[in-house]
């Protein structure tokens, strides 16, 4: 029999392997909007943002690094931490190559490129939580 904790902790990250799964497919949808709609984001707002939340979202990663592998909850955290980053940096990178081309063309495929990241990290985290369960 699981331990109550044990199921309670496997429930959580459940629940938030289906939120990042949720997440990708709403960058999908969005970076499908794009492509269809071909609007240009503004290259500042998105710098701006960027800046701030990989900012908060590298202290949360340091501060979650060492205990990753504590427990399910704890990894499923962490990557979600790591999604950040990976998110952030990659909107800065757009950012740049959306003002110098003016194109709609690369937040479209970071949109792309991140539905991947998060759909395997939510994955990951469904598939440690149903083995949790078992």
């Amino acid at each position: 029999m699981i331990q109550k904790g044990k199921k309670a902790q496997a429930q959580s990250a459940i629940l938030k392997g289906g939120i990042m799964f949720l997440t990708a497919i709403a960058v999908f949808a969005r970076a499908t909007y794009q492509l269809f709609a071909q609007t240009v984001p503004t290259a500042q707002l998105m710098s701006g943002i960027g800046i701030l939340a990989l900012v908060a979202n590298l202290i949360c990663f340091l501060l979650l690094i060492r205990h990753r592998n504590d427990n399910i909850n704890m990894s499923s955290v962490w990557l979600c931490s790591r999604n950040d980053i990976i998110a952030n940096t990659s909107v800065l990178i757009t950012a740049g190559l959306v003002f110098l081309t003016g194109s709609f063309l690369p937040d479209f495929i970071l949109g792309l490129l991140l539905t991947v990241v998060f759909a395997q990290s939510a994955g990951k985290v469904l598939t440690q939580a149903r083995a949790e369960l078992i």
